[in-house]
């Protein structure tokens, strides 16, 4: 599976044969089809665990432990920053991966669940009247695809990742969306 990971947010769907996961795992091929019987099986199940790991590390009930959106939006920033921190091909693969052709029911599921957390979030900040009148969907996009982007950056050596940098994102991000 890690294996998979890397390869698979590294050259993608496509890019990827399960005999170069296999090399790259140091097992031969048939190791693999026993758990999973095609590339699209391994990368679902491959999916679907790292969805799971991502939510997990939100904990949508502590986000919710304080009235305040924007210590919710603190809160599900900094999980974000825990995420990609500890699993940033993990964080490259959802995004690269998160609507391909290729994803099952199950896979779109697991990740519209994910995308629930901040929907819910941003719908409570619209009902109190701190989060812009906009489309959420959108709203998602401008602050997550920011992250990711920011973590690709990273993960280049093109920006170094300090306390100084995630604040300065956090605080740009929380600016798009909010109502000034």
């Amino acid at each position: 599976m890690k294996a998979a990971l890397v390869l698979f947010a590294e050259r993608g769907y496509d890019g990827t044969t399960v005999p170069m996961i296999a090399e790259s795992a140091k097992v031969g091929a048939g190791t693999i089809y026993r758990y999973f019987a095609n590339k699209e099986s391994l990368v679902n199940g491959l999916f679907q665990h790292c969805v799971q790991v991502f939510s997990d590390t939100l904990k949508y009930e502590a986000i919710h432990s304080t009235p305040d959106i924007r210590e919710q939006f603190h809160y599900i920033f900094q999980r974000l920053v825990k995420f990609a921190d500890n699993n940033v091909n993990a964080l490259l693969f959802i995004e690269s991966h998160n609507s391909a052709y290729y994803l099952d029911d199950r896979s779109k599921q697991v990740f519209d669940e994910l995308l629930g957390t901040f929907r819910q979030v941003l719908e409570n900040g619209k009902k109190v009247g701190v989060i812009k009148e906009f489309n959420t969907d959108a709203l998602i996009a401008i602050v997550y695809g920011s992250f990711v982007l920011l973590f690709k950056l990273i993960k280049s050596g093109v920006l170094t990742e300090t306390p100084d940098l995630l604040e300065g994102v956090e605080e740009s991000c929380w600016n798009a969306i909010r109502i000034l």
